[in-house]
C-alpha cells in the first residue's frame, strides 16, 4: 500500500493509549472457560480415574495402606499426564488462534501501518480494502466504489454500497461485514463487545463443534469397550462375592479386571496425536485453524488450484502492450510510441486511485516511469462503475475543477470488445492479438476510454458510447518449484485441477510450462454454468482446466466433486475464492498474499504462499493417521492378553486366582500410556505411504483385517503369558514367583510389540532404522524400571514379586519375544506377495 494520498494524519502513539485506556481492546468478550478448573472436572469423570479411586477406597478400608497410596499416586500421575497433554492442546490453539488474527490497515501519525485488529482502537482511522473483514463499526470519510456485504448482520447476501455523503447510516459500516469492491477510509466508533456483531455475539457462544468421522468411531469403539467393561465387572464381582461372600475383596478383583478392559489410552492418544500433529505443521509454516482437521488432509483426493499466486508467482509487471492503429505488439522495455503512452494512461485511470490489485500497482508504476507529468493530483473520481459482468469490466469517471473529464474502462478483452464499436477487420486483428499474446503466458486486460459528456449517467456501463484503445498484457512467471510440487501431488495419487479467472489460452501456455496433466481438457465459467448438475458431475471428473471463472462457477465445481465422493482441497487468496474455499472439504489461504476473506473461510492458512507446503500437509495428514492406528492397535493387542491373564485364572479357578491387583493394572497402564500417545505419534512417515492412493473419508478406523491382525496378536501374547502361569505352577513356582514369571512376560512381550508394530508392512530389521529416539528412550525406562522390580526388594516386597533367577528370567524373556515375533512371518509373506504382483 503506498503512503496516504489524503489529508489525514489519525491518532498519534499516545492517543491510542488514552482511547485503548477508555474504551478497552477490540476483542470479543463472552464466556470463558477456567481452563484448569474444566479439566478437572473432566478428569473426576474418567472412568479409570474413578476406579483408581475406588480401589484406593477400598485398599485403605482393608488396612493395605500402602496399595492405597499407591493408587493415589497413580491418580496423580494419570492427572498430571492428562492435564498436561489437555494443556498443550490448548496452548497450540491459542498459539493458532494467535497467528490466524486478522490484521487491519490503520493511519497513525500520518502513516499507513499494518497491526493486528485487537490492537484498534476507537478514533482510530482504519484502511478497508476489497477482500478484507471489517475489524470494528465505523464511520466512512472517503471512498472509492465501496461496497459491503453485511449478511452476517441481515441475512441480505447483495452487496450494499457505502459513501461517506449518504444518510440513513449508509455512511457507517459494522464488524465482521466483508467488502466485495474498492477502498474505504472510517474512523472506528465502535470496538469489541460494544459493535453491532458484539451485541449480538452471545448467540454463538454455545454451539457446540461437531466431531469429525473418526473421532466418532474411536468414540464408539471405547463406549462399546466400556459397556463390556461394566459386564465383565458385574460377573466377576459376582463370582468373587458367590465363592468368597467377601464384599470389599470381591470388589476389589473386579476392579482389577475392569481397570484392564478400559482403554482410557485411545482417547488420549486421539488427542495427542491431534494436538501435536497441529504444532508440528505450524514448525512447517502451514496454520490449521482446527486441530481435528488434520485428520482429513491425509485423505485429499483432489486439489483445485488457483493459478495466480499459487502456480504463479503473482509478481504481476506490465510485460507489453498492443494498439491497435497500426496494429502493434509493444514489449515494454522498449521505447514506446505516443499511442502505448496513451493505452497505459487509460488503463491507469481505469484502476483504483490508490492500487492493491498486482496489475493495478503495475499499471500505476508504468505510468509514473513514462510520463513527464503527472496528471494524477488534478483530477478527482466523481462516478465509478464496479468490476461487473460476466466476463467483467470496470469503469472510472474523473475531472478536474474546471470539468475537464477522462472516463476510461478496463476489463477482460472481451468485455471491452463487446462495448466497442470494432469493425469486422479490426476484431480480427485484435484476436489475433490476444491469441499471440496469451498463447505465451501473458494476462491480458483489455482498455477502452468514453467522451461521453452527459452529467446523467447511465445505470449500466456497457451502455457508454466506447473507444478501443489497446490491450495490456502481464507476465506472472509460474513458481520455480511447482514442476516438482505437482509430482509430487500425482505420485500420491491426488488429481490436480486449475481453477482460474483468466482465459484459456494463457492458462494453457502457463500449463504446457510446468507439465501439468490434462491440459487438454478445459471448460470455462460460462459453460460450466449451462450444465445441469448430474453432467457437471460427470464433466468435472475428466476436466482439468477450468477458465473464467467467478464465484458462481467455483462454488458448483467444489460441489459437483464432493457430490462425487471427493474429499476437496481448494487453494485461492482472493475474495471471490470465499464462497468455494468455505465449502471445502480443506480451504487452503496464502497467508502472505490472501486477503482476510479467504483466510477467514479457509480450514488451512500457509504461511508462505508455497503450494509445496500442501504435500507436507497431505504427508503429515496420513503419517498422523496410519501412526494413530498402529497406537491404537497396540493398544488393542496389549490389553487383550492383561485383560485374559486376569480373567481365565479367576474364572477356571486356577490355583493362584489372582495372579495380578490394581497395583500390577495401573503399573502396566502407565506403561503404555507413553508408548501409544508419544512415541507412536514421533514415528517417521513410512516410505511407502506417499505412494498410494488416499484413503476414502468414509473407511471405517479398522476394517476386519486390521482388527483380526490385533486380536491374533493378542491372543499370542495371551497363550504366552498362560503358558509361563502353567509352566511356573509345573514346576512348583509360589504365588510370588508365578505372578513375576508372567508380569515379566507381559514387560517383554510389550517391548517387542512395540517394536514389531512400528509398521505392519517393513520388518523389526527395517524399523530399527527409523529415527526415532522416544522408542528407545521409552524402551530404557521400561526396562529400567522392570529391574527395579525384580532385584530392589522394597520394590519386589511391594509388588509381591520375588527375584527370578536367571533361567526364570531367560524362559520369560523368551516366551514374551515368541509370542510377538511371529508376525514377522506375516509381514515377510505379505512383502513376497507384493513383490510378485509387481513382477507380474
Amino acid at each position: 500500500m503506498p503512503e496516504t494520498q489524503f489529508d489525514i494524519q489519525g491518532l498519534s502513539s499516545a492517543q491510542v493509549d488514552q482511547s485503548r485506556a477508555e474504551h478497552g481492546t477490540n476483542v470479543l468478550n463472552y464466556k470463558q472457560q477456567n481452563t484448569v478448573l474444566d479439566a478437572l472436572k473432566s478428569l473426576a469423570k474418567e472412568p479409570m480415574i474413578l476406579l483408581l479411586l475406588a480401589a484406593a477406597i477400598i485398599y485403605f478400608i482393608s488396612g493395605e495402606t500402602g496399595d492405597a497410596l499407591f493408587l493415589l499416586s497413580a491418580i496423580g500421575i494419570v492427572s498430571a499426564i492428562a492435564l498436561y497433554q489437555d494443556t498443550t492442546s490448548r496452548n497450540a490453539l491459542e498459539k493458532l488462534k494467535a497467528l490466524t488474527q486478522p490484521h487491519c490497515k490503520v493511519i497513525r501519525d500520518g502513516e499507513v501501518q499494518s497491526i493486528n485488529s485487537e490492537a484498534l482502537v476507537v478514533g482510530d482511522f482504519m484502511m478497508i480494502e476489497e477482500g478484507t473483514a471489517i475489524p470494528a463499526d465505523g464511520r466512512i470519510v472517503q471512498s472509492n466504489d465501496f461496497s459491503v456485504n453485511e449478511s452476517i448482520l441481515t441475512g441480505e447476501a447483495l452487496p450494499v454500497f457505502k459513501d461517506s455523503t449518504l444518510d440513513n447510516n449508509q455512511n457507517v459500516i459494522y464488524k465482521g461485514t466483508t467488502v466485495v469492491s474498492g477502498l474505504a477510509i472510517a474512523t472506528v466508533s465502535h470496538i469489541g463487545n460494544a459493535t453491532q456483531l458484539g451485541k449480538i455475539g452471545k448467540s454463538l457462544e454455545d454451539i457446540s463443534e461437531s466431531k469429525t468421522p473418526l473421532e466418532l468411531q474411536i468414540n464408539n469403539f471405547v463406549k462399546k469397550l466400556v459397556i463390556l467393561g461394566t459386564l465383565v465387572f458385574l460377573i466377576v464381582w459376582a463370582i468373587n462375592f458367590f465363592n468368597s461372600r467377601n464384599v470389599l475383596d470381591s470388589l476389589l478383583k473386579a476392579l482389577t479386571l475392569a481397570m484392564s478392559i478400559l482403554p482410557e489410552e485411545i482417547p488420549m492418544a486421539f488427542s495427542a496425536f491431534m494436538a501435536i500433529g497441529a504444532w508440528r505443521l505450524m514448525k512447517k509454516g502451514i496454520l490449521v485453524k482446527q486441530m481435528k482437521m488434520v485428520e482429513t488432509l491425509g485423505s485429499t483426493t483432489v486439489i483445485c488450484s488457483d493459478k495466480t499466486g499459487t502456480i504463479t508467482e503473482n509478481r504481476m509487471h506490465l510485460a507489453k502492450v498492443f494498439t491497435l492503429n497500426p496494429p502493434t505488439v509493444t514489449v515494454i522495455d522498449s521505447e514506446l510510441s505516443v499511442q502505448a503512452i496513451d493505452l497505459i494512461t487509460t488503463a491507469m485511470w481505469a484502476s483504483e486511485p490508490i492500487p492493491f490489485n498486482p496489475m493495478e500497482v503495475a499499471l500505476h508504476e508504468t505510468y509514473a516511469q513514462h510520463t513527464t507529468t503527472d496528471l494524477r493530483p488534478q483530477y478527482s473520481m466523481v462516478h465509478e462503475y464496479p468490476l461487473e459482468g460476466k466476463p467483467p469490466m470496470m469503469t472510472h469517471v474523473f475531472e478536474t475543477r474546471d470539468g475537464q473529464r477522462i472516463i476510461a474502462a478496463k476489463g477482460a478483452a472481451e468485455a471491452i470488445m463487446a462495448v466497442c464499436n470494432l469493425s469486422a477487420s479490426d476484431k480480427q486483428e485484435v484476436e489475433t492479438a490476444i491469441q499471440t499474446i496469451s498463447s505465451s503466458g501473458y494476462r491480458i486486460l483489455g482498455v477502452a476510454s468514453s467522451d461521453f459528456s452527459s452529467n446523467t449517467y447511465p445505470e449500466k456501463q456497457q451502455e457508454l458510447p466506447f473507444n478501443f484503445k489497446g490491450l495490456v498484457a502481464f507476465y506472472d512467471p509460474p513458481k520455480a518449484n511447482i514442476h516438482s510440487v505437482l509430482n509430487q501431488f500425482y505420485q500420491a495419487g491426488i488429481d490436480v485441477k486449475i481453477i482460474t479467472g483468466d482465459n484459456a489460452a494463457t492458462t494453457t501456455a502457463i500449463a504446457q510450462q510446468i507439465d501439468f496433466k490434462g491440459l487438454e481438457a478445459h471448460m470455462s465459467g460460462e459453460d460450466l454454468m449451462k450444465l445441469s448438475d448430474a453432467a457437471l458431475q460427470d464433466q468435472v471428473k475428466h476436466t482439468y482446466v477450468f477458465t473464467r471463472m467467478f464465484p458462481e462457477a467455483k462454488l458448483r465445481i467444489i460441489n459437483a466433486l464432493k457430490a462425487d465422493g471427493q474429499i476437496v482441497a481448494m487453494t485461492g487468496d482472493g475474495v471471490n475464492d470465499g464462497p468455494a474455499l468455505k465449502a471445502a472439504h480443506i480451504g487452503v489461504a496464502m497467508g502472505k498474499k490472501g486477503t482476510e476473506i479467504a483466510k477467514q473461510a479457509a480450514s488451512l492458512i500457509l504461511l508462505e504462499d508455497d503450494l509445496s507446503k500442501m504435500v507436507d500437509a497431505v504427508s503429515m495428514g496420513r503419517k498422523i493417521y496410519t501412526n494413530l492406528k498402529k497406537a491404537i492397535q497396540y493398544i488393542i493387542s496389549i490389553h487383550i492378553p492383561i485383560i485374559l491373564t486376569v480373567f481365565i485364572p479367576l474364572a477356571l479357578g486356577w490355583v493362584y486366582p489372582n495372579i495380578f491387583t490394581p497395583v500390577h493394572i495401573i503399573f502396566l497402564e502407565l506403561i503404555m500410556g507413553p508408548t501409544c500417545s508419544i512415541a507412536f505419534e514421533n514415528e517417521p512417515l513410512e516410505p511407502h505411504v506417499m505412494t498410494q492412493k488416499p484413503r476414502p473419508l468414509s473407511t471405517t478406523f479398522f476394517n476386519k483385517k486390521e482388527l483380526t491382525t490385533s486380536i491374533l496378536q493378542g491372543l499370542a501374547i495371551t497363550s504366552g503369558t498362560l503358558l509361563a502361569y502353567q509352566t511356573a505352577v509345573h514346576y512348583q513356582c509360589n504365588e510370588a514367583q508365578t505372578r513375576t514369571i508372567v508380569f515379566t512376560v507381559l514387560i517383554t512381550a510389550n517391548i517387542f510389540l512395540t517394536l514389531v508394530n512400528r509398521s505392519f508392512y517393513h520388518s523389526v530389521v527395517t524399523t530399527l532404522g527409523y529415527k526415532n529416539k522416544l522408542i528407545g528412550l521409552i524402551i530404557a525406562i521400561t526396562i529400567g524400571i522392570t529391574a527395579l522390580l525384580l532385584f530392589i526388594p522394597p520394590f519386589t516386597a511391594f509388588f509381591k514379586f520375588e527375584t527370578l533367577t536367571a533361567t526364570q528370567i531367560a524362559f520369560s524373556i523368551a516366551i514374551g519375544f515368541i509370542s510377538v515375533i511371529w508376525f514377522e512371518g506375516v509381514k515377510y509373506v505379505k512383502r513376497k506377495k507384493k513383490l510378485a504382483l509387481n513382477l507380474n
